[in-house]
């Protein structure tokens, strides 16, 4: 039966039938179920382009084709689907590098189609002509170039099984030329892995020492989300009585009012979750490859078990054992693999059963600690930041503390919200206090970790899910890289709410300023116009807060706004010139200089 969405025939064409090449490239996106693209319009793909809409296809125009490889990619988050990103061959195409590269560390299915120069002026150096496969050689789990119209359908097909079977990038390279003439083809039908739990071997291992174990603790992953298995996670837990961790920006991997939910390792994350995997003695990383920046030393704790034994289950085998040496590597789902340790502990004496009281009375004990602590903790009280809110006290206006503005955003976030953050200080301060109920709901860069991401980002998961709030966090360094897209959400009626942290400051660079280089400050000042006016001029909603009693109100009329009316809002938060603490002590050393005309500057 034809399926049909505002006219468009949604069901893709069945056997071999002749076609032009833009008609294949078209009908096997629509075979995947792709009913949205992010990108810009480009006379390299224009053949195709045509027939977009009458295959229930919308392109969404960005202000930057870095912005739609970001949307792409928080469109895949969300969806569980894949994100499409395309752009004109060259600079287009160029522009897109970063954001696939932030997509590649999230996992994201994102196909990126390439157009490029056509195959007869390729090597003359023509216009717009780049060798664009190495560009994505190192962010993509395949790279499909269609070096004969006739194979069009069959790369095509092949990037999207890619995608999904690898859990990242593909990219989709194209000749210009190639999208024209006539073929004789048939488009090729999806395949999806049915994937499984791993090794019999490997699991019963790693059930019996989930069976000794006198104080397991599980660390939830991206795995764990992108299976869909946050209640298979839950079951296992429950059997345990397990505290459970959220592993580095997973904060969605567990929902925060379970009571075996501790909170997030790594930067600025939580101390209760620190402190009870330190005393770990079995720790099941599940869906997670331990990525070093989610285990390094934080809140001058060095919390990562030295002793534990390590069970680690990933889809990917090459992650087993990469980052801390593994007792049991699992190659497998990580729903299917919690499913099937559940069931082969059921029945089972567990020596956790002995100490289930105890355990679940130090778990609710740290976990109130730690939220005591982030009450109290108002301010930074570091020098630096103690000299910084006693300076802006003189001045006009009033300077928000960020640990405050970020507990009030807290407080009023709305159910079922999406979350995205840039990078930066204020941002990586905010994984103390970002906790979700549901999976798919945040979104950062992960460990790429550029600037430009969070606006973008959550652009292209509202129009992933629609029916939901979606909030971006964003310095104001980052945001001068991204805001242009507030002008895409405008234009296309994709409402979203952005919270800019208005302090002036490349803030987590001039951190390093700070405590390495005697507050030598070069580079590291912003000094802008108001942002809040910048996104009414561009046909958002602006609002300016600064005092902390608006906080929480602001955000939920900008939401409010987002639902109710479409309405896109910037939220300019006025905060001090305080800094938290750096992303890591030992990436940097203390300055030595040899040639006297430098020796003061150490």
């Amino acid at each position: 039966m034809t399926k049909k969405k505002n006219g468009a025939d949604r069901t893709a064409v069945s056997g071999v039938q002749k076609m032009t090449p833009s008609e294949a490239f078209v009908e096997t996106m629509v075979a995947n179920g792709v009913t949205d693209m992010f990108g810009i319009m480009g006379s390299a793909f224009m053949d195709a382009m045509d027939i977009f809409a009458p295959a229930g296809i919308r392109l969404v125009p960005v202000v930057h084709e870095q912005g739609a490889g970001h949307m792409a990619d928080g469109y895949a988050r969300v969806s569980g689907r894949h994100g499409m990103v395309i752009g004109q061959n060259g600079p287009g195409i160029s522009n897109c590098v970063t954001a696939i590269a932030a997509a590649f560390w999230a996992h994201s299915p994102v196909v990126i189609v390439t157009p490029e120069a056509g195959t007869m002026g390729t090597g003359l150096g023509g216009f717009q002509e780049a060798n664009q496969l190495p560009m994505f050689q190192e962010f993509t789990k395949y790279q499909g170039h269609v070096n004969n119209p006739k194979r069009m359908a069959e790369f095509t097909g092949r990037c999207f099984d890619r995608a999904m079977s690898e859990m990242g990038p593909t990219q989709l390279n194209i000749p210009r030329d190639f999208f024209y003439g006539e073929i004789e083809t048939e488009i090729p039908r999806p395949t999806r892995l049915d994937r499984g739990p791993g090794g019999e071997q490997s699991l019963n291992e790693a059930a019996e020492l989930l069976a000794q174990a006198k104080f397991p603790v599980i660390v939830s992953g991206g795995g764990v989300v992108m299976a869909d298995g946050v209640d298979e996670c839950k079951v296992l837990a429950e059997r345990l009585g397990a505290p459970v961790v959220n592993s580095y920006l997973h904060n969605d991997s567990f929902p925060a009012s379970h009571p075996l939910w501790t909170g997030p390792l790594g930067y600025q994350g939580s101390k209760a979750a620190m402190k009870l995997i330190s005393q770990a003695d079995v720790v099941l990383a599940l869906g997670t490859r331990l990525g070093p920046f989610g285990t390094l030393p934080q809140h001058g704790m060095d919390y990562w078990p030295k002793n534990a034994k390590i069970i680690q289950i990933d889809a990917d085998h090459k992650m087993l054992g990469l980052v801390k040496k593994v007792s049991v590597g699992i190659c497998g789902d990580a729903k299917a693999a919690a499913v099937a340790l559940t069931e082969r502990l059921e029945g089972k004496a567990l020596a956790c059963d002995a100490n289930r009281e105890e355990r679940s009375k130090k778990i609710e004990a740290e976990k109130a600690a730690w939220e005591k602590e982030l009450d109290e903790w108002t301010h930074e009280r570091d020098p630096f930041s103690l000299d910084m809110i006693a300076e802006q006290e003189g001045e006009d206006g009033n300077w928000l503390h960020p640990r405050q503005v970020l507990r009030e955003l807290e407080k009023a976030m709305p159910e079922d919200v999406m979350v995205s953050t840039d990078i930066g200080n204020i941002n990586s301060v905010a994984n103390s206090y970002l906790r979700f109920e549901k999976p798919r709901s945040f979104l950062a860069p992960m460990s790429f970790g550029n600037c430009g991401y969070a606006l973008p980002t959550v652009i292209g998961a509202k129009a992933a899910a629609p029916e939901r709030p979606a909030i971006a966090y964003a310095g104001d360094g980052a945001w001068g890289m991204s805001l242009g897209e507030v002008m895409t959400a405008v234009r296309h009626d994709i409402p979203v709410t952005a919270v800019v942290f208005h302090n002036r400051q490349w803030g987590a660079e001039k951190k390093n300023q700070v405590d390495f280089y005697n507050r030598r400050f070069v580079a590291g000042e912003l000094e802008s116009e108001s942002f809040a006016g910048i996104a009414q001029a561009m046909g958002a909603e602006g609002i300016v807060v600064d005092k902390l009693e608006e906080v929480g109100p602001a955000l939920q009329r900008a939401v409010a706004a987002q639902m109710n009316e479409g309405k896109t809002t910037v939220i300019e938060i006025m905060c001090t010139r305080e800094l938290g603490d750096p992303f890591r002590r030992d990436a940097l050393s203390k300055p030595v200089r040899l040639l006297d005309k430098y020796k003061d500057y150490v």
